[in-house]
C-alpha cells in the first residue's frame, strides 16, 4: 500500500470495517492525529456529532468529494445536506457500478 492509500484525505468517502456501523459509508471531516479521525454521513452522524474512528477500523475508498473537501476547507464547516449529497453522489455512480457484476454472481451462488 502506498502512502497516499495509507493516509486519509479530508472529504474522503471510506466504508466503516468494524464497530456497529459497519458496511455504512462516512465522510472525512477532520483528521485527529495518525490513529483516529472523524467522520459524519450528515444522517445518523451529523456534522456537529461526528464518529471518533480508528484507522484500522475503516476502509478508504479512491474518491475524494471536492464539494465536502472545499467547503471544509474555506470556511471550517459543512453542511449535513452536503455530506449526504456526496454520499448518494458516491454511492449512485461507483458502488452500483461495481456492484452489478457481483449481485449477477451472488444470485448464481444462492441458487
Amino acid at each position: 500500500m502506498s502512502e497516499s492509500e495509507s493516509s486519509p484525505r479530508i472529504g474522503q468517502v471510506v466504508r466503516i470495517a468494524r464497530g456497529r456501523e459497519a458496511g455504512q459509508f462516512a465522510i472525512v471531516i477532520q483528521i485527529l492525529d495518525d490513529r483516529f479521525v472523524l467522520l459524519a454521513d450528515g444522517e445518523k452522524r451529523k456534522y456537529d456529532r461526528p464518529k471518533k474512528k480508528n484507522l484500522h477500523h475503516i476502509e478508504l475508498m479512491d474518491y475524494i468529494s471536492p464539494e465536502v473537501q472545499n467547503s471544509l476547507l474555506e470556511t471550517g464547516r459543512v453542511t449535513n445536506g452536503k455530506l449526504r449529497f456526496a454520499l448518494s453522489k458516491f454511492v449512485n455512480d461507483i458502488v452500483t457500478d461495481l456492484k452489478k457484476g457481483d449481485q449477477l454472481d451472488g444470485e448464481r451462488r444462492c441458487n
